[in-house]
């Protein structure tokens, strides 16, 4: 059974990190364009941050640059998100997804298929 399960949610005080998990089961996370989204309460789901396939280049969108860092762990089929000097407006429910490319491409919900349960984070002080 193909399934995405994110973890590393909680409270954190403004400036402070968070490492988020991806951890998949039922596909090779290698194979695929993996991606991180959010979404706030009365806003739309927005990208966060995508890594390729493979070789396993980068993109980050918004205000993520300079703050977040997606990787992979093959061995353990996972994909992270390090978030780094985190304020107030990164508070959202934060996503993963699997991406229907091994390139990421701009960051459409739709061509993402399958998609996590998402993790809740709280950036306040």
């Amino acid at each position: 059974q193909l399934q995405l399960v994110e973890s590393g949610g909680g409270l954190v005080q403004p400036g402070g990190s968070l490492r988020l998990s991806c951890v998949a089961s039922g596909f090779t996370v290698d194979y695929y364009a993996i991606g991180w989204f959010r979404q706030a309460i009365g806003k739309e789901r927005e990208g966060v941050a995508c890594i390729s396939s493979r070789g396993g280049s980068t993109d980050y969108y918004g205000s993520a640059k300079g703050r977040f860092t997606i990787s992979r762990d093959n061995a353990k089929n996972t994909v992270y998100l390090q978030m780094n000097s985190l304020k107030p407006e990164d508070t959202a429910v934060y996503y993963c997804a699997r991406q229907m490319f091994q390139l990421c491409m701009p960051p459409r919900p739709e061509s993402y298929d399958y998609w996590g349960q998402g993790t809740q984070v709280t950036v306040s002080s």
